[in-house]
């Protein structure tokens, strides 16, 4: 069984905006395998499903991108599940638009989501998909530019990122994390 943990924020304000590509790429996930996300357990939405004859939850913590780590905790004790088979999505401000980045273990960097899930797993040997959100023109308008909301034409190249990441995603279980690595790492 494998856990794909999406990392956003929950409130509608976020909804549009480069710090929720990993509930939007659980979005795109959900779309294409016909696995909805609507149950709630854990402070987080949930789904279970089949990808690549592999049983999946996929899950959007609800709980604020700075506690992620609390209800994937939950998740992986409640079912059992080994951190090489959690799945971690989310945005990545030194990635370009488009591009993504799957690691199989590693730090969380600056982003605090996920060094709230590295500290709630006790560890950073989990895989991970890195959807790249860009870097604004001007750093000091950092905040801004990832909880903002994004044009219609900026989401369009989000997207690019969002489809691949799903795709690397059944990749990750399919083949494992280093096959998919080296089809999608270019």
């Amino acid at each position: 069984m494998y856990l794909i943990v999406g990392l956003g924020n929950p409130e509608s304000d976020y909804a549009n905006t480069r710090h929720n590509m990993g509930f939007d790429v659980i979005n795109e996930i959900s779309k294409k395998c016909d696995i909805k996300v609507s149950k709630s357990k854990f402070n987080a939405l949930y789904g279970m499903g089949e990808i690549e004859n592999n049983k999946v939850i996929l899950v959007k913590p609800q709980t604020y991108m700075n506690l992620s780590g609390e209800s994937i905790i939950q998740f992986k004790k409640f079912y059992k599940i080994s951190n090489k088979n959690i799945i971690v999505i989310y945005d990545d401000i030194d990635l370009k638009i488009g591009d993504i980045r799957l690691k199989a273990k590693g730090g969380a960097g600056t982003h605090n989501g996920m060094k709230s899930v590295v500290s709630r797993l006790n560890s950073e040997d989990f895989p991970r998909v890195r959807v790249g959100i860009g870097m604004p023109e001007f750093k000091g308008d950092l905040v801004n530019y990832v909880i903002g909301n994004i044009t219609d034409e900026d989401y369009e190249e989000l997207k690019k990122g969002i489809n691949k990441a799903s795709e690397a995603v059944a990749s990750i279980i399919k083949d494992g994390i280093d096959m998919a690595m080296n089809k999608y790492n270019k």
